[in-house]
C-alpha cells in the first residue's frame, strides 16, 4: 500500500492499496473510494479490541461508536480521507511500546494491527470548552496510522523533567512517554480576566509533542457572530 498526501491547506490522503490490503476508519470519514473498495461497518472492525465497552470507550473520547474497514478485494483500489479543517496530515509509524496521545478529533485511519482507544478524559469546568473537558485518544499496538492536526504544527523535544505549559486546545499530539497534568493559569487577574480560560495543559517530558496552532474553539469563536440567530 502506497501513500500520498495532495494538497496544502486542506490536504486529502491518498491510499494506493494492492488487493487484499485493509485500513480502518472511524464511520463517516471516507471521502471517496474506487470501485474495488469493500466496506465492512461493526464495533469491533479493524481487529479493535474490548468489545461494545472499547466501542463505547472511543465514543466518549470523541470518536464514533462504529469503525469502518476498508479491503481492496479482487484488485487495486484507491482510499481517500480529506481534512475537516485546513491543518496538515501526519503518517505515524506505531511500534510495540511506543503509542501516541492525540486530541479527540485527529485520528483520521490505521492499518490493522494498530489500536485505537480512548486516551483520557477530564472535566476541566466552564474555563475551558464550555465545560466539555480534555479528552484524548490513543493509538499503539503495530502499523501506519494517519492523524489530522489543524493549522500549522509546532513540534518540541521535551527533556526529562522539563515541562511546556499549552493552552489545552493546541495540544495537537504526544508520545505517551510525556506525562500530562492540568495546572491552572498563574493569578487570579490571569485566570479570570486573561481571556484564555481557566486551565492550561503541563506536558512534561522525555518525548516529543505536537501543538497545532488552529483550535476548534478559537475558530468556533471568531465565526460565532456571523452564524444566523435564533429569532
Amino acid at each position: 500500500m502506497e501513500s500520498k498526501i495532495v494538497g496544502t491547506v486542506m490536504p486529502v490522503l491518498e491510499l494506493s492499496m494492492q488487493p487484499n490490503d485493509k485500513v480502518f476508519a472511524e464511520s463517516g470519514q471516507l471521502s471517496w473510494m474506487s470501485m474495488a473498495i469493500q466496506m465492512q461497518t461493526s464495533t469491533s472492525a479493524g481487529g479493535q479490541q474490548g468489545g461494545f465497552m472499547g466501542a463505547l470507550g472511543r465514543a466518549v473520547a470523541g470518536g464514533t461508536l462504529f469503525m469502518t474497514e476498508y479491503t481492496a478485494a479482487g484488485g487495486p483500489g484507491l482510499l481517500a480521507f480529506a481534512a475537516k479543517l485546513p491543518g496538515q496530515i501526519l503518517p505515524m509509524e506505531i511500534a510495540p511500546g511506543q503509542g501516541y496521545m492525540v486530541h479527540r478529533h485527529g485520528f483520521m485511519c490505521a492499518t490493522i494491527g494498530v489500536q485505537f482507544s480512548i486516551g483520557f478524559q477530564q472535566r476541566l469546568g466552564a474555563g475551558v470548552f464550555g465545560g466539555t473537558g480534555f479528552r484524548m485518544q490513543r493509538l499503539q499496538g503495530q502499523g501506519q496510522a494517519w492523524v489530522e492536526l489543524h493549522g500549522e504544527v509546532v513540534t518540541y523535544d521535551l527533556q526529562a523533567g522539563n515541562t511546556l505549559r499549552v493552552h489545552p486546545g493546541h495540544v495537537g499530539m504526544y508520545q505517551d512517554s510525556v506525562q500530562f497534568n492540568v495546572t491552572t493559569v498563574p493569578g487570579i487577574k490571569n485566570a479570570f480576566f486573561g481571556g484564555d480560560g481557566i486551565f492550561l495543559a503541563a506536558l512534561t517530558g522525555p518525548g516529543r509533542v505536537w501543538l497545532q496552532s488552529m483550535t476548534m474553539q478559537h475558530l468556533a469563536h471568531a465565526i460565532q457572530e456571523y452564524l444566523p440567530k435564533a429569532g
